[in-house]
């Protein structure tokens, strides 16, 4: 029998879930419902999905307030989450992706743009095809055992960070445009926004640690990713988001 992918559906208005959940059936979606957090966790620990749909306003904990709470846990680090809400405004999608979500879908929402933007995500999280090594400065990345490492420390990358990192590492000291950036790490774009890259660069670097000055900011430009990582006062304005 074919897997089909679950998505758990985290939404406290019923008839708004089960729209979607008969959405997902007809895309080929294995979805479950969860109306309130202490359910979602339930369903959580019962099996894991493979992406999770989740509304911003939820009674009792905040759907912001979950996504913080499961990127922190080493079981769900690494699960997709799409966040959906009727907020719209840039602060509170640049609030929603520096919460943990993946990306982030404005109500009213219709069904195509939801399935791709599942589909997008999935395709983010399967493994790089590449399965190659590739070395920076003290930086090395492999993608065959999916490690990173700087002067032989280990460092953990979630899924999209670890894509971008290696698409940076393969084509050092250029300089890359958000809009390329797009185009070569999230594939299919045509829902995601640029400040989508702006907001993982800035995880990127959180997450390489001393080695996140390598990932410079080319005002104007985009990005770059050097071996000779720039220090001092210079460094925080050049490499500033």
């Amino acid at each position: 029998m074919k897997h089909l992918p679950r998505v758990l559906i985290v939404e406290d208005e019923p008839a708004i879930a089960e729209l979607i959940a008969v959405n997902l059936r007809h895309g080929g979606f294995d979805p479950v419902v969860a109306q309130e957090s202490v359910e979602a966790q339930r369903e959580l620990d019962a099996v894991l999905p493979d992406v999770i749909l989740l509304d911003w306003m939820l009674p009792g904990q905040s759907g912001l307030a979950l996504a913080r709470h499961w990127r922190k846990q080493p079981r769900t680090k690494s699960i997709p989450i799409l966040m959906l809400t009727a907020r719209g405004d840039e602060p509170d999608k640049v609030a929603g992706l520096d919460a943990g979500a993946d990306d982030y879908i404005t109500k009213p929402f219709s069904t195509q743009e939801l399935l791709a933007r599942i589909r997008a995500v999935l395709r983010r999280r399967a493994p790089e095809s590449v399965n190659d090594s590739v070395t920076v400065g003290a930086l090395v990345l492999d993608a065959a055992t999916h490690r990173i490492s700087y002067h032989n420390q280990e460092l953990k990358l979630g899924p999209t960070e670890f894509k971008l990192l290696h698409y940076l590492m393969k084509h050092a000291e250029r300089v890359h445009s958000r809009s390329a950036l797009l185009d070569k790490v999230w594939g299919d774009h045509v829902f995601i926004e640029e400040r989508t890259v702006d907001v993982h660069v800035k995880r990127l670097r959180e997450a390489l640690g001393a080695a996140g000055t390598m990932v410079e900011t080319v005002r104007g430009a985009g990005y770059r990713l050097t071996a000779v990582a720039a220090r001092g006062p210079v460094a925080a304005a050049q490499t500033g988001t």
